[in-house]
Formats: structure tokens, sequence, C-alpha cells
């Protein structure tokens, strides 16, 4: 694949991002106070152009980029791993990239990485994504620099060389590439789950009763089976995913808990488990070797104590939950959610409420209405392991 020949040590920053729309091809630019490296590929149904590029800050508003145009029908961008940025370019229809460079800051005018999308068939897209895949994998292998490992991402608050304590894994959803939810006011599920993972953290460690795993303490993207994993690493006693939902029904709030099951309990669970599911299609694959945990996840349903003890902490927390937040009507509801499959922890995931009703969108910006989640959940988790030994 191409890449650019000059390597820049510091962090570039993005400028702005245009669109130009012509006859036979989109042009996708990106202004930058610095030139970049650069690497894509090319990914099938959904049609997505990948690119990759170290570390940049991307603060700058993306323009009218993000409503789409010509070939492109949306945008998303942020950190996908320590040390990698990755741009996501989901298009209408098969299309390559017929050119793609940098330009030099020169008249006035910034340095540019110019990307240019032209049509072409179903055939000669899915070629040219299996070449483009190889050559990504084959980079992935040669340089264990760009390895991601799961110590670079989690980080353990409340540690003590005293008796031990729980450990909880706190999952905050989405990140980095993956906004999730974009809620009223532009608000992001990232940005929201992320606040409350640290809020709850503090809470727990202030304690002095447990131990609290962020599964990431920055806006960085993270596979589902890699959530998993860093709490399976690190022997968590018990892992709590943090997610806020949107519907079309902007009246529509109120907080839910849910566990697994392959058998959702409502067509609601349903839906929102098919979403949060496809959450690595919508940051781009990564395509380095997967590990044994792909498979460890795949679980019997007959390991029923793990989902029992599941079943009996979400019921602690909706008890819990009950004076201070505005809950669904039944609250507690089951679906095949990736990140609650770790066979050997008891796990549940927290819908803290709507970013599409204003309500709630307002309450979960305050801090003060997340800290009174979070005293929620620690009195949830003393409930449970009041009950059940760690």
């Amino acid at each position: 694949m191409t890449l650019s020949t000059v390597a820049e040590a510091k962090t570039a920053k993005v400028l702005g991002a245009r669109l130009g729309v012509y006859p036979d091809k989109t042009r996708f630019v990106i202004d930058l106070d610095s030139e970049v490296d650069y690497t894509y590929f090319l990914l099938p149904d959904p049609f997505r152009i990948i690119i990759d590029m170290p570390e940049i800050d991307w603060s700058a508003p993306p323009g009218k980029v993000t409503s789409g145009g010509g070939l492109i029908s949306g945008l998303r961008y942020g950190l996908f791993k320590p040390g990698t940025f990755r741009v996501v370019l989901d298009v209408s229809k098969p299309a390559l990239i017929s050119k793609i460079f940098t330009l030099p800051a020169s008249g006035g005018k910034p340095n540019r990485l110019v990307i240019d999308i032209a049509p072409t068939s179903r055939d000669t897209f899915m070629a040219a994504s299996r070449e483009s895949m190889a050559a990504y994998s084959a980079r992935q292998r040669n340089d264990t620099s760009v390895t991601e490992k799961s110590e670079d991402v989690a980080v353990e608050t409340g540690k003590t060389t005293g008796p031990r304590k729980p450990l909880i894994a706190i999952d905050a959803g989405h990140g980095g590439v993956d906004p999730g939810t974009i809620g009223v006011g532009g608000i992001y599920e990232k940005d929201i789950t992320l606040a409350a993972a640290r809020e709850l953290a503090k809470v727990l460690t202030d304690s002095g009763r447990y131990r609290a795993l962020l599964t990431r303490d920055k806006d960085v993207f993270l596979k589902l089976r890699q959530r998993t994993e860093i709490a399976r690493k690190n022997h968590a006693d018990l892992f709590l995913s943090l997610h806020a939902d949107s519907i079309s029904d902007p009246n529509h709030r109120g907080a839910s808990v849910y566990t697994l099951s392959e058998n959702a309990s409502d067509k609601e669970a349903s839906a929102l488990a098919s979403k949060e599911n496809k959450a690595d299609v919508i940051a781009g694959i990564d395509l380095s070797e997967e590990n044994s945990l792909v498979q460890s996840i795949l679980i019997d349903l007959a390991q029923r104590e793990t989902m029992n003890l599941s079943s009996n902490f979400a019921t602690d927390m909706v008890r819990e939950l009950a004076s201070d937040v505005k809950l669904q009507q039944r609250t507690h509801r089951f679906a095949g959610f990736a990140v609650l499959k770790a066979p050997d922890i008891p796990s549940a995931l927290f819908e803290m409420g709507y970013l599409s009703n204003p309500t709630d969108a307002k309450l979960l910006q305050s801090p003060a209405h997340r800290e009174k989640m979070a005293k929620a959940i620690l009195r949830a988790l003393d409930d449970y392991f009041k009950t059940h030994k760690f």
C-alpha cells in the first residue's frame, strides 16, 4: 500500500477537513499542521475505506464532511489504539482510492492529505479489499511496536498490600473511532461512559472496600473481545459495562440493567444487543492475529453459575438504583451482548439512560448525577458481596 515517506516525531494537528464532489470522483482532504504517515485498507459489507495514521490531534470540527457527500456516506475518526489514529470513510457503493498523496504547506495553505475515491465494481472492490487486508496483516505481524497490549489500556485504582479486596472491572462503552450514540446537543456516548466510569472507580476506591479496573481511561477504541480479555487477565471479580442508549422517541427515558441471554427479553433488548455487537464493524477491524479468547467466549449456556451470579447482581443494582434514578419498566433485561460473555466473571451492562431524551442527556452530563449512580452501584456491590464470596 502507498505510504508517505515523511515521518513526523511530533503529534500532527488537524486544522480541518473538506469534501469535493466531481463527476468522476469524490475528493476528501484533511488539512494538517505537519505531514503524517498513512496506510489504508478496504472493507466490504458495508463498504468502507480505513485510513490509519500515527496519533494525531483532531479536535477541529469536521464541517460538512460528517453529513457525507458524493461517494462518502459517513465519516468517523478517533484513536483506534495507542499509537494509531483511524479514519473510517463509509462509501455508498463499491469505490477505490484512485489517488492518495500529501501536499506540503505552500502559498498560505497548510499540509494536506488528499484522498481521491472513484466508483468501481463489486468484484474489483473485493479483490482490492483482499489484497489490502493481506498487506495490512503482514505489516501488523512484522511491526511488533503496533501490537496492542491490554496493559497499555487498562488502569487499576485502589491497589493495596493488605487483605485482597474485590476487583471490579468497569468498562466505559465505545471510544476512539467508535463514538456510540450521538445524543441531544451532539454529546457522544463515549464521553458520557468514560466520565461515568471514572466517577464509579473513584467512589469504589474511596470506599476502601474495592479495587477498580478501568478497561479504558482515555478516548481509545477497544474491541469487544478485548474488553472482557482485560477483565479476565486481571482476575476481576465482577464486570460492569456502562452505556447510554438512544431511540427515535425523544420522550422515552430511564435506565435499565442487562445480563446475558441468547434469547432477548423483548424486541428492544434484541435490537440494542445487535447494535452494540457491531462496534468492531463500526471501527474497522484489526486484522492482527486473534487469540484463544475468541473461542472461549463461545459459552456453553449450561454454565449456569456465572449467569445466575450476574442475574443476582443485576437484581441488587435495580433495587439500589430505584431510589435515585429513573428506571424503565422491566428494568432487568436479557440480551446476547458480546461484552457479557466471559464464562467465569459475573457480568452486567448498565444502560444509564437515553441520550435522545433531553432530561436524561442533561442528567448524564451532571457530575452530581453520575456520583449518585455510582453510590447506588456501590451499595449494590456491598449487597452482592455480602451474599457471594469472591
